[in-house]
């Protein structure tokens, strides 16, 4: 691994670089929750599809009731009831009225709804004791989309607002860009299952558990491994997860030289039976080319980025359907810092969206901060109305500072310390 040190944006317009949006598939509207749309969706009809009451009440002619009065009520008869999935075709004759359910068909002839609340709630008879003007208490046909409007736009996340409507629309399914199956991977020989007991040595897993909750917060299907510091392993599960899997990230195994780099040397020494290696790439300035090869084999680029927490990164492709993989770093801030600035860009282009990236804003420090000279910080803190205090632990392995911040407090990186009351830039974690 090169020594010089890349900038962060460096990395990331690589990453993003590499990455293609994942092939649409029809998906019923269960199924499409979460995921992106991959076209407009327009209303085949407008929204509502027939003039209906807004109200439980009844159906008159305006005129009739004009003079109605706490004093003078109006007296009408009840010549019939609508309730909602009614589809008699009906009409109200002047003087009448006729008792209509909310979302009812409203019948020719009455133009407006008066709310039960303004009468006695009679069924032969009705008193009214207050007007109602033209058009009160009905939903007109097309009021709220018309037809060949734009339900929906391409890229849309389909939550459960945007689900309703294309349900609404009469849309049972959606074209959508498919939630990404991402394979998590934990290396570590120390790693122990959360639950289980724990022996002189050993440390429970949580990158993986944090990891996959990091991916379905940001719309894909986390499948978790854990495997042990054999390179041998560490490649056949990669191997085997890049088949299925849309990408794949590890955790661990890239930062410390020699033999415990186990994912350097699983992706850099071996190739699966059957494919010959290419030539190495040549490496370009801050980082380490890997021996590239043809597809079905890996081509990982290792180097450091100018950060703190997570300066040693890996980026490239594995297996036959070259595979997007991120190998992060072991310690658990890293990689947790790693996958919000890298990973989660890269999943929104898989998804079909611009890539983003956590929401900034400004704030006014509570506290000192420091940060190590050519390395961009990104320090844990709380976020409560435009001020942001520094937590104390904040050693890239301490989760419990990590568990209790609401943001990431950005040093820049020719910025060693920041005093209290100075303004930064803060990633809410939100």
């Amino acid at each position: 691994m090169s020594s010089r040190l890349v900038p962060v944006e460096a990395h990331l317009g690589e990453v993003l670089a590499a990455m293609r949006p994942l092939e649409p598939v029809r998906a019923g509207l269960e199924a499409a929750e979460g995921c992106a749309l991959a076209e407009d969706v327009t209303a085949a009809c407008p929204l509502p599809s027939f003039d209906n009451s807004a109200m439980d009440g009844y159906a008159v002619h305006a005129s009739d009731v004009a003079g109605a009065s706490e004093g003078s009520p109006v007296t009408l008869p009840v010549m019939d009831e609508v309730p909602a999935g009614d589809t008699r075709t009906l009409t109200v004759a002047p003087g009448t009225a006729v008792r209509i359910m909310t979302g009812a068909l409203m019948p020719a002839g009455a133009d407006a709804v008066v709310p039960v609340e303004w009468t006695d709630g009679g069924r032969d008879s009705v008193r009214i004791s207050q007007p109602a003007t033209s058009g009160n208490a009905i939903r007109r046909r097309g009021d709220d989309v018309t037809e060949g409007e734009v339900l929906l736009k391409t890229g849309t996340r389909l939550g459960p607002a945007q689900i309703a409507l294309l349900a609404a629309g009469g849309h049972g399914s959606a074209l959508v860009r498919p939630r990404p199956r991402v394979s998590v991977i934990a290396t570590g020989s120390e790693l122990t299952e959360p639950g289980s007991p724990l022996a002189p040595g050993r440390i429970w897993d949580s990158n993986s558990y944090m990891l996959a909750a990091a991916v379905r917060q940001a719309g894909g299907e986390a499948v978790r491994r854990w495997v042990t510091d054999d390179p041998a392993e560490v490649l056949a599960a990669i191997e085997e997860e890049s088949g299925a899997a849309d990408l794949l990230i590890t955790s661990g195994g890239v930062s410390m030289g020699g033999e415990h780099d186990v994912v350097k040397a699983a992706l850099a020494g071996n190739a699966p039976a059957g494919n010959a290696a290419a030539p190495a790439r040549e490496a370009t300035p801050g980082r380490e080319a890997t021996p590239g090869r043809e597809a079905g084999v890996a081509q990982v680029t290792f180097r450091k980025v100018a950060m703190q927490p997570g300066m040693p990164q890996g980026f490239g492709v594995v297996g036959a359907n070259r595979t997007p993989i991120f190998t992060l770093p072991g310690n658990p801030v890293s990689a947790f810092v790693s996958f919000h600035l890298f990973v989660r860009p890269a999943m929104d282009v898989l998804q079909g969206q611009a890539p983003g990236r956590l929401p900034t804003a400004r704030a006014a420090l509570a506290g000192p901060v420091r940060s190590p000279a050519g390395k961009r910080s990104f320090l844990r803190g709380v976020l409560d109305s435009g001020t942001v205090t520094p937590l104390t632990g904040q050693g890239s392995h301490q989760l419990g500072a990590l568990a209790r911040a609401n943001a990431l407090i950005i040093v820049p990186d020719q910025v060693t310390s920041m005093k209290e009351g100075e303004v930064a830039d803060v990633m809410s974690l939100l």
